[in-house]
């Protein structure tokens, strides 16, 4: 086979790759919140996106939803990703007939478990430090309460439930590429799990690694 003599796929005929398909699994689950597709129609989409071959075949199930056609940074995924958080948690918070508190200038961990039985948890992020970029936030509440606050230039991200009881995550997109993704997982057992962002609270290193990065492109690019 002469080599030279092949031209280019055309960008729709590549192989689709894991993360494209979590990108458009994460549009649909959008639109299924929204009201754009039914739950018949979402689950026929997201099979048809996990047999799709190609990037061309991706983007057939997205192509009629106004997401598909933003322009600016894409959203942060419903999901971490593979491999980046530990199984092991960095900090365990519990609360069994009481309460417990992690708030303040801290480290973020990349995995925080909460429990709160027949207690109280409170975890505010708004004044930590985010050494990671994805953080998740593993929490039980039964018969208790987890309360969960993050800077609102964060993106933030709900992947638990509720049994007999309240699992409220509200969703946050930031518009910083760099910007941490929290997510907060686990379950509400006749008791909350609460997730929001406390208004005039933001991660202030955003923007200073945003500029440590350029600084060291600049640096990298005086010296050659």
């Amino acid at each position: 086979m002469d080599l030279q003599k092949q031209t280019a796929p055309a960008g729709s005929e590549f192989r689709a790759s894991d993360a494209e398909r979590d990108r458009i699994a994460d549009i649909l689950h959008d639109a299924l919140a929204e009201g754009r597709l039914t739950a018949d129609e979402h689950a026929e989409r997201v099979d048809g996106v996990l047999r799709a071959k190609t990037v061309g075949e991706l983007e057939v199930f997205i192509r009629d939803l106004p997401a598909a056609h933003r322009q600016g940074p894409s959203p942060a995924p419903y999901r971490p990703t593979a491999g980046a958080i530990p199984m092991d948690p960095d900090d365990n918070v519990v609360a069994i007939f009481g309460g417990a508190v992690r708030k303040g200038r801290r480290r973020a961990g990349r995995r925080i478990h909460a429990y709160a039985i027949f207690g109280s948890v409170e975890i505010d992020l708004t004044e930590a430090l985010f050494d990671h970029q994805q953080v998740v936030i593993k929490s039980f509440a039964v018969f208790g309460s987890v309360d969960i606050r993050v800077p609102e230039n964060v993106s933030l991200r709900g992947m638990g439930g509720g049994v007999l009881g309240s699992f409220e995550v509200d969703t946050l997109d930031s518009g910083e590429p760099e910007a941490p993704v929290v997510y907060v997982d686990g379950w509400a057992v006749l008791g909350s799990v609460e997730a929001r962002p406390k208004r005039g609270k933001f991660v202030a290193d955003i923007l200073d690694r945003v500029q440590r990065k350029v600084d060291k492109s600049l640096r990298k690019h005086l010296d050659h």
